[in-house]
């Protein structure tokens, strides 16, 4: 029997960041020197599925917006992952993340920078040709660059396309300063919705994942949403609902940044590959789950 073939190619638009990861080494001394391991990789949800995607043997091309003098740095970098770039240069500087790192949990300090100019009309129709799939970044929902409508539009003009979309919410202290209902409203349509427990928990207004994705699901066709060393629950919209279990022992976790990106590239590989079929669900959420257990084993937010 023949494995399907895979989807055709993909478009993502979203952040492009650059992360500074600390992890200590040696017990944290206040108001003194601790030891630590300290990485600078390249990172940002939008850019990190889209290498994860690419790693799955995706034709996938990333839209996002980095500082003009880092243009040829983060297309490199994504062309070397096997992602067509298609970056615009800003005035502003790339923007940064520094990650603290501790165990399976991690502190965010985030600057934002030019990622804050990415919008909707950066996909062109041109590009969506032939695209079979469009994938985004509540990040560059909640930059407030552009306005549901617009959101709304670039859902709009990839259906007509024939492309389905998916959504990754990104950030719950972002989507609550946000605002949980306009952020539903600029994303209404989307055909997947990939939170997190918090972001799961916010948009469904739950107290425990599952009904959150129960919730969802009265607004989505499709909702996976992760839940750190649990695993993931998914659910179709009049079918399955899917409790799956993470791989991965607590104790073999080093850093988790970019876990949910290398989940929602695999569980859209498996559910584009399988579309239309009993088994979609199952197999996406099993992809997803694989791709999650090689990212929390290596430091850093994309393949190695």
């Amino acid at each position: 029997m023949t494995s399907p073939a895979l989807p055709g190619r993909v478009v993502v638009i979203g952040d492009v960041i650059d992360d500074v990861l600390v992890r200590a080494i040696a017990p944290v001394v206040a108001d003194s020197d601790t030891d630590a391991r300290i990485e600078r990789t390249a990172g940002g949800a939008g850019a990190n599925a889209a290498t994860w995607l690419a790693d799955q043997g995706l034709a996938v091309d990333f839209v996002g917006t980095v500082g003009r003098d880092d243009l040829e740095r983060h297309a490199g970098l994504l062309t070397a992952a096997g992602v067509t770039p298609h970056l615009r240069g800003s005035d502003e500087p790339t923007g940064t993340i520094v990650v603290l790192v501790e165990g399976g949990s991690r502190h965010m300090y985030t600057s934002r920078g030019a990622n804050l100019e990415t919008i909707p009309a950066d996909v062109t129709d041109a590009l969506l040709k032939g695209a079979s799939h469009l994938h985004f970044s509540g990040y560059s929902v909640f930059s407030e660059a552009a306005d549901a409508e617009d959101w709304n539009d670039l859902i709009d003009r990839a259906h007509a396309a024939g492309a389905t979309v998916s959504v990754d919410p990104g950030s719950v202290a972002y989507l609550e300063s946000y605002g949980v209902i306009r952020f539903v409203r600029a994303v209404m349509g989307a055909d997947v919705l990939l939170p997190n427990l918090d972001e799961g928990l916010a948009l469904g207004r739950a107290d425990d994942a599952l009904g959150a994705v129960e919730t969802l699901l009265g607004l989505f066709p499709v909702v996976a949403l992760t839940h750190g060393p649990s695993g993931a629950i998914v659910g179709q919209s009049g079918g399955d609902v899917l409790d799956v279990l993470s791989l991965v022992p607590p104790d073999e976790v080093v850093d988790t940044t970019g876990a949910g990106d290398a989940f929602t590239a695999g569980f859209l590989t498996g559910w584009l590959t399988g579309k239309g079929t009993d088994e979609a669900l199952a197999v996406a959420a099993d992809r997803g789950m694989t791709a999650a257990a090689r990212a929390v084993r290596s430091m850093g937010a994309r393949p190695r």
